[in-house]
């Protein structure tokens, strides 16, 4: 007895084991990731962007001594923002002279804080995924803050997934280090006057 049930289980392996349906159909092509980055999956092109935005000015508010601008994301570009994006504010310094003779302009991350005789203000943002506002704040009397910190300033926002956001290995403080890591160069830079 013992001989025929090994007979009829070595019979019943090989009949499920040989038994075979229809090919299924084929599965879905995966997304291209960009290479060298541990196989991140993301549409081609769509890395994040960049937006500078030219003309900003901000207003004060009295009660609050402190000016603010506020930006819509759906008035600058048709990129879709997700709450779990980041969004890095670099606010414009001027052009500096390089050896060769050329200039290169100058980005510094926002917070960024300046130290005047009369005090201290800094740039600081908030930003949700609709919009993003730019606050001046400052340990003194605000109503009288030169125009040259308050009027016609230039921004850079960069929309980073957080696919790359939560990436150890990029450093936010070199807005050419977050361009480059995001695949994009400076004529892929979005460009728009707010005047």
């Amino acid at each position: 007895m013992n001989k025929f049930n090994a007979i009829i289980g070595a019979f019943l392996v090989l009949f499920i084991v040989a038994c075979e349906g229809p090919t299924g159909p084929p599965g879905f092509d995966g997304l291209d990731g960009r290479d060298g980055l541990d196989g991140l999956d993301g549409q081609d092109g769509i890395q994040g962007q960049v937006v500078e935005v030219d003309g900003v000015n901000f207003d004060y508010d009295v009660d609050g001594n402190i000016y603010s601008s506020l930006i819509t994301y759906s008035d600058i570009t048709d990129f879709e923002v997700f709450e779990s994006d980041a969004v890095l504010v670099y606010r414009f310094d001027g052009t500096v002279d390089l050896d060769d003779n050329s200039t290169a302009d100058a980005w510094s991350q926002i917070p960024q804080s300046f130290f005047l005789p009369e005090g201290t203000i800094q740039y600081v943002s908030a930003h949700t995924f609709v919009d993003v506002e730019l606050f001046i704040d400052g340990n003194f009397d605000l109503s009288a803050l030169d125009t040259g910190f308050t009027d016609d300033q230039s921004f850079r926002i960069v929309f980073v997934p957080s696919v790359f956001a939560n990436s150890s290995r990029m450093d936010t403080s070199n807005i050419n280090n977050v361009m480059s890591a995001l695949g994009i160069k400076e004529d892929g830079v979005k460009k728009l006057s707010l005047q």
